[in-house]
């Protein structure tokens, strides 16, 4: 399998919740335990963060939620069931190819229109790494907003989690100054920044 393939399916092996072993993890994935590492890496650089739990019973452990691109066929699979196809004489294979690639084309289209909405473009996939990465440290963030009656503003949140809506990103936030929560639309984070200062959720989940 390719790199990415790997790294999307270590992601979807940990998003189960269970603590897995770099070995354990390197045994599924038919991979060195320095590869394991550098897909841990790789991970990180996007914003999704997996924890490591240290002593002889430790391991690699998700506690985020992320919606995981599943593996499916790719265009190239599509094309040797085509052939497939036309080169079968049996009439009730032939009916069953068909009707699978036809499922097969479907899928690979909805799979593509959905990434096209949800990460619109480099901006944006740019604030939602900065959020998941605020969100894991606990980490005040300053946003520049755009809102549809008000136009911009500057202003200071909390992030407490991701969450998609109609196909489309938000995050859940304690905004600082109105002492209150608030749901942000990432397309219309402009700018982002992360601050030094953290914060307990605790706390806020305490006085919500």
């Amino acid at each position: 399998m390719s790199k990415i393939s790997n790294v999307i399916l270590m992601l979807e092996y940990l998003s189960t919740g269970r603590k897995y072993s770099i070995q354990e993890l390197s045994d599924l994935l038919e991979v060195s335990p320095r590869m394991i590492r550098i897909y841990k890496d790789e991970l990180e650089k996007a914003g999704i963060f997996v924890d490591t739990l240290k002593g002889i019973y430790g391991g690699y452990v998700l506690n985020q939620h992320i919606n995981i691109p599943y593996l499916l066929f790719d265009n190239k699979d599509v094309d040797i069931i085509k052939k497939c196809i036309s080169k079968t004489n049996d009439f009730e294979l032939k009916t069953e190819l068909i009707s699978i690639e036809k499922k097969l084309a479907t899928n690979l289209l909805k799979e593509k229109n959905t990434k096209d909405i949800l990460i619109a473009d480099d901006s944006e996939l740019n604030v939602y790494n900065k959020l998941n990465r605020a969100i894991k440290n606990h980490c005040k963030v300053k946003i520049r907003y755009f809102n549809l009656q008000h136009g911009e503003s500057i202003r200071t949140i909390y992030p407490l989690g991701m969450y998609l809506f109609q196909d489309e990103w938000w995050c859940s936030s304690y905004w600082e100054e109105k002492d209150d929560m608030r749901q942000f639309h990432i397309k219309r984070i402009l700018d982002c920044e992360i601050l030094s200062e953290t914060f307990d959720p605790k706390k806020i989940n305490i006085k919500f």
